[in-house]
């Protein structure tokens, strides 16, 4: 099975060439590595062309936002399955891809999700947060909440049938396209307990209050979009479920 990876950058310069190793130092042979440059200003380009041995695709030019990037790699992959690794994530080890592989080529479904580590740049080892893929379960979908995406590996199939990131979402296209395929559509999806994905705390989603009022907007208008009944109250009782998240720790790597 051919899988290919994309990340997206724009102005990474401190923390691409991080992500870009923890791709490259994959063990599984038949790999696929597409990056999306919004046509950087700092050093990302430079950094990322240092690399260009190990890289498939790079395409370095402007963009109309994150998930309009997503989709030009998206039109580019060729493998049979996709992940997406933001470009200030790492994965967890050097098996991720092959024990993805392993697990769907095993349960024979057309996507998989796992298990989330929250790390700060200050303290790399140190969790903040763990999300444990295995609380999730299609319901809380609609109370607004998914399982983590950049843990999320989709067959290049299911892209074609059921569309790609719907780019009129700043912030929460990731939560309308997995609930468009898993609840939706009812893709079935694999769980492996595994944390395949360590996430930098900070980023377009966060910002304080006015933050998670955009957000939850969102969130509330793919859920109407998709045919959800989309009270706010209820969409912001998932901040209770999280603070679980704060205090467990991983029983495996």
């Amino acid at each position: 099975m051919k899988v290919s990876i994309i990340t997206v950058v724009y102005n990474g310069a401190s923390t691409i060439a991080e992500a870009v190793e923890s791709v490259l130092s994959q063990d599984y042979p038949d790999l696929e590595y597409i990056v999306i440059d919004g046509g950087s200003k700092d050093d990302t380009l430079s950094i990322l062309k240092s690399y260009e041995h190990g890289i498939s695709v790079l395409v370095s030019e402007p963009d109309k936002g994150i998930y309009d990037a997503m989709n030009k790699g998206l039109r580019h992959a060729t493998g049979d399955l996709i992940g997406i690794l933001n470009a200030d994530d790492v994965y967890g080890h050097r098996q991720v891809i092959s024990h993805v592989v392993k697990a769907m080529e095993g349960s024979g479904d057309e996507c998989l999700y796992a298990d989330l580590t929250f790390f700060k740049t200050e303290e790399p080892e140190r969790i903040v947060r763990y999300y444990d893929g295995s609380q999730f379960h299609r319901k809380r979908f609609e109370v607004g909440d998914m399982p983590p995406h950049p843990t999320f590996f989709v067959k290049r199939i299911v892209y074609e049938r059921h569309g790609m990131f719907d780019t009129s979402f700043r912030i929460c296209a990731d939560f309308e396209l997995m609930l468009r395929l898993l609840y939706v559509n009812q893709i079935q999806a694999t769980y492996l307990p595994e944390v395949l994905v360590r996430m930098r705390t900070g980023g377009a989603s966060d910002g304080g209050w006015k933050g998670r009022l955009r957000v939850n907007r969102e969130i509330q208008r793919a859920m109407r979009q998709n045919g959800l009944p989309a009270p706010m109250w209820k969409i912001y009782l998932k901040y209770f479920r999280k603070v679980g998240q704060l205090f467990r720790r991983p029983k495996h790597v």
